[in-house]
């Protein structure tokens, strides 16, 4: 990827102009990702990138058939599917009508976030807790440190399922049990440690950074805003899985395998390697401002989705100077942050935040990933039910762009 220059780059009405759209529309189609922007000269303004631009003025004059729709609402585009549970707005993600922002300052924890998004109104699914320790088949892979946690969550939950008799009952109430005592189960798998009837914050702060209060308030805070992100990639293909009967381990699974991926909860160990490589260049701030003039990306920084900043990256980051302001390794962050934003113009997303707690509490990278997926199984239990009830199957049409096979004549 090449650094945009200026002549790539054109003002807001110059985009409106060439679009023939309000500023308003604008906006949106940036917080869509169709367009991409940029800081502009005084920091204050932004500027767009032109290639986009154009490229989204030719599709408006073409025009759109059904499938030409269906096929850009799978990449950032149109939705593709409604949904009750979560909204993405500017300030923060909305589980229900509530700010996730608000919530984690109201004290919520992953459990309370949990009910909201499973619309569970007066059940509380997590009373009683569920009985400790694993089946014997288990507990081998549930209890095995040496294994990556995703790789022993992936593992060992289809095994779980195998225990739940009524995995395929389609009654609401059952199915939120079921999908408590998962959560519970998948904490302490990230972990390789028990389900208990701890709150998930607790049961991973104890595994990480046992007695250290803040740092638990942390997490909490980390898997409230992880809970749910509308249609992400990880939401999606839980949905897939649920639309077609499946039970809610085998949807659990499927969110986890999308999580793995570079690209999504991935871009935390690649968060965590970029602060620690700033930390240890002789000069911070050149080496970022080095990696960004060539071209390379800054992981951990910028969402599509929030153009003017990840509101989730922002609570935690503050969060964090509340508490580690006095923190040598939080110096190192402050300073990678500061070249960042002189750089780039760029603020940190949540992935970001994610690697900073775990880099500024000397923690490897893995627990980062691990409360990503904690807090985001949530999420993924609240799309699996609400497809469910849906009762209609995910099937997308692909538009064929391949050889085409040989005409036989008459």
């Amino acid at each position: 990827m090449n650094t945009p220059a200026d002549s790539d780059l054109i003002p807001a009405p110059e985009a409106c102009a060439l679009l023939g759209i309000s500023p308003a529309t604008l906006y949106a189609y940036v917080s869509r990702g169709l367009i991409e922007s940029r800081p502009g000269p005084d920091h204050r303004s932004r500027v767009y990138l032109r290639r986009d631009v154009e490229r989204l003025a030719q599709r408006k004059k073409a025009g759109r058939g059904a499938a030409r729709g269906a096929a850009q609402s799978l990449d950032r585009g149109l939705p593709v599917m409604e949904t009750a549970i979560s909204l993405i707005r500017p300030d923060s993600p909305y589980y229900r009508g509530r700010a996730a922002v608000a919530m984690v300052r109201e004290g919520a924890t992953l459990e309370d976030a949990a009910r909201l998004l499973w619309n569970c109104g007066e059940l509380d699914p997590f009373d009683p807790p569920p009985a400790s320790g694993w089946p014997a088949r288990v507990a081998p892979i549930a209890t095995d440190a040496a294994l990556p946690p995703l790789e022993r969550a992936l593992s060992a939950i289809p095994l779980l399922a195998l225990d739940q008799r009524h995995s395929l009952n389609a009654a609401p109430p059952i199915k939120r049990r079921l999908a408590a005592t998962l959560l519970r189960q998948n904490a302490a798998l990230l972990v390789a440690g028990t389900p208990d009837a701890r709150p998930v914050h607790r049961l991973l702060a104890d595994a990480w950074c046992p007695g250290d209060a803040a740092f638990a308030d942390l997490v909490r805070a980390a898997l409230v805003l992880c809970a749910d992100h509308e249609l992400n990639v990880s939401a999606f293909a839980a949905r897939v899985v649920a639309s077609t009967g499946a039970h809610l381990h085998a949807t659990v699974c499927a969110g986890l395998a999308a999580l793995s991926g570079p690209r999504h909860g991935g871009a935390t160990a690649r968060a965590y390697a970029l602060i620690a490589d700033a930390a240890e260049a002789a000069l911070p701030a050149a080496f970022i401002n080095e990696r960004w003039q060539r071209g390379d990306d800054l992981p951990g920084f910028h969402h599509v989705l929030y153009p003017e900043g990840d509101p989730r990256g922002a609570e935690v980051l503050a969060m964090l100077r509340a508490r580690c302001a006095d923190s040598p390794r939080m110096a190192h962050v402050e300073a990678l942050l500061a070249a960042a934003a002189e750089s780039s113009g760029r603020l940190p997303n949540i992935d970001g935040m994610l690697a900073a707690i775990c880099y500024v509490h000397e923690l490897p990278a893995a627990p980062a990933l691990a409360m990503f997926a904690a807090g985001r199984l949530a999420g993924w239990l609240a799309h699996a039910q609400e497809q469910q009830d849906l009762g209609r199957l995910i099937r997308p049409r692909a538009q064929y762009n391949g050889v085409l096979p040989e005409v036989v004549a008459d």
